[in-house]
């Protein structure tokens, strides 16, 4: 996907309708200064979004930046759908692997709160300081999971498995 060709599309099919930023932006109900990064190219609306305004504007090959050639039976929207489909899929699995690491973090936790609280010794003192780690890197893996590098590397996977696709 190109996104200032996206994003030129965009502003063209706007300029068709004589809509001006603040007017589309109010009919998407987002602010104009996101119409305006995606038009820039600086930004891409989200899937859910690529679908209302594919419909709005009554085209279904936003993604492509042009105007394709008619075809017979063509559904750009479904190419839309399954999109968003997959992408909310997705986040329901980012959910799932979060919740997985916070209850190994809390269970981990909870052992080694009760190990200290019982003040065991000896190979309960090597059990305690294994369930610290387990702890410390459900922690770290948490935090590394929820920042910014992760989507970076979660969008890299997506360019990946499109390319993958369209071979």
């Amino acid at each position: 996907m190109n996104q200032k060709k996206i994003g030129a599309f965009l502003k063209k099919l706007r300029n068709e309708k004589n809509l001006t930023q603040e007017q589309l932006a109010e009919i998407l109900g987002v602010t104009n200064r996101s119409v305006s990064r995606w038009e820039t190219g600086a930004t891409m609306p989200d899937f859910d979004l690529l679908i209302q305004l594919s419909e709005y504007f009554g085209v279904g090959e936003l993604l492509d930046g042009e105007r394709a050639p008619e075809k017979e039976g063509a559904g750009g929207n479904d190419t839309l759908i399954k999109v968003a489909d997959y992408s909310a899929s997705e986040n329901i699995n980012f959910s799932k692997r979060l919740r997985v690491i916070s209850l190994l973090g809390l269970t981990a936790l909870s052992g080694y709160a009760v190990i200290g609280y019982m003040g065991l010794s000896g190979a309960y003192g090597y059990a305690a300081d294994f369930l610290l780690g387990l702890v410390f890197g459900a922690f770290i893996c948490g935090v590394l999971y929820t920042s910014k590098h992760m989507s970076k590397i979660r969008a890299f996977k997506m360019r990946l498995i499109g390319r993958l696709k369209r071979k």
